[in-house]
């Protein structure tokens, strides 16, 4: 794998070139474009590439995600004290790393943990700060946004917007909108340790390295989430920006026992549902695979035509392949190395149509396989598929805001598809800014 040469001319003029489709497919996508604030989309782009510069060229800024980093890793170890409790001798790596078991069981003990110090006010605290801080930064944006954009670093897209629920009832159509977009482009706190399980594998540095990536990739799209939610749909309505201090955000538990098995419990609905998906996901791309390479490619030679043009990095004409043809102009746009155009494309086709999940466990699978030429595209990857925008979290959204504000469900719905769209933009800037810094 060819490694990054750094910083270049080339790599500057290919990530302006991204930024700026990026921004125009937000500016033509948007619904009011003479309202556009471009004032809040500068200082939106420039907050975004200050966080990749000082993650990659600042020691200390560095050396912090890196110890976040090593935390996130080391609960996934703890985690492992459970299942070989549970699993025993099962519970071994021995080399290979059984998604199931190494991986997944890490979300239970995430979660339970954020319940409990939810509990103890220190998860508001933290996004307390990281609320004000964009408040400040962004003053447009409302209190209530602010706190939900800065919970869905730390929580999941359902989850966070409990934190402005009183608020949401009276949010307009902008509000709610980079409430819904802020969702998509980040991702939970609970299933990072699982990622970081399925793309490090046994490799401990290369956990921690892949932890950092993560972690980098949710706090950029923050900025990143709130400047395409007003390109798309900029503020023409006043707002409430009533304050919301982090001590009114408190837990329902009545007690720390309580707490952590509430979080429990939520985990294990969390795994098994992730689960669950995983298993008629993969099974599905299986069943479209028979049908276009077993039988549509190898009884019209198109197996073979497609491992000549790929010089056999793809073994016939695969729904990844497809894929990954569809979408390997958009790969380019964003600077992704010509050679791994389509590999890219193809990770970001199975992200949308299915899921995150999904595309990381492909990810690492062509990782391992050498499908990649270069390790800047494993890296851009990361980025790139470090959010919820998906079809099924389109439905999620609609269920979970309707529940917490139903007058607001029709809004919501009709919302729903432009919000994955500016979603997937979000990571894909995040992307596109480190792929022009890292050369």
């Amino acid at each position: 794998m060819i490694e990054s040469t750094g910083f270049s001319g080339m790599s500057l003029l290919r990530g302006l070139l991204g930024i700026i489709a990026l921004l125009g497919i937000a500016y033509l996508c948007s619904s009011n474009r003479k309202r556009i604030d471009w004032k809040l989309v500068t200082y939106g782009l420039i907050l975004q590439i200050a966080l990749a510069l000082s993650v990659l060229y600042v020691p200390f800024v560095g050396i912090f995600f890196e110890f976040i980093g090593r935390i996130f890793v080391k609960i996934v170890d703890f985690s492992q004290a459970g299942v070989a409790f549970l699993l025993g001798p099962y519970a071994a790596k021995n080399g290979a790393v059984i998604f199931l078991i190494h991986s997944l069981p890490s979300i239970i003990l995430f979660s339970a943990l954020v319940s409990l110090f939810y509990y103890w006010g220190v998860i508001q605290r933290i996004i307390g700060a990281f609320s004000w801080a964009l408040k400040r930064l962004f003053r447009s944006i409302s209190g209530a946004e602010g706190l939900v954009v800065a919970g869905n670093v730390f929580l999941g897209m359902t989850e966070a917007p409990i934190l402005a629920r009183i608020y949401l009832p009276r949010m307009n159509k902008s509000e709610l909108f980079l409430v819904m977009v802020s969702g998509m482009g980040t991702i939970a706190g609970t299933v990072m340790g699982a990622y970081i399980g399925i793309l490090g594998g046994n490799d401990a540095a290369a956990q921690i390295v892949f932890a950092k990536y993560l972690l980098t990739a949710s706090v950029m799209a923050a900025p990143g989430s709130i400047v395409l939610a007003k390109m798309f749909c900029p503020q023409t309505e006043t707002t409430d920006s009533a304050s919301l201090h982090y001590s009114d955000m408190k837990s329902e538990h009545h007690g720390f026992m309580e707490a952590l098995a509430s979080g429990t419990m939520t985990g294990v609905k969390l795994m098994v549902n992730i689960a669950a998906m995983l298993l008629v996901f993969i099974a599905l791309v299986a069943i479209l695979n028979y049908i276009s390479k077993d039988i549509i490619g190898q009884y019209t030679g198109l197996n073979e035509w497609v491992a000549s043009v790929t010089s056999n990095r793809s073994d016939g004409f695969t729904i990844q392949f497809i894929l990954g043809a569809i979408l390997s102009p958009f790969s380019w746009l964003i600077g992704v190395p010509g050679p791994d155009m389509m590999a890219v494309g193809s990770l970001l086709g199975q992200k949308t149509v299915l899921n995150e999940f999904v595309a990381y466990v492909q990810l690492q699978e062509w990782k391992t396989a050498g499908i990649f030429l270069y390790e800047k595209s494993v890296v851009m990857s990361t980025y790139l598929l470090c959010g919820f925008a998906n079809f099924g979290s389109v439905g999620m959204l609609i269920g979970g805001l309707g529940v917490l504000a139903p007058e607001k469900r029709p809004m919501v719905a009709s919302l729903g598809i432009r919000a994955m769209i500016a979603g997937a933009l979000t990571s894909a800037l995040s992307a596109t800014m480190i792929g022009m810094i890292s050369g």
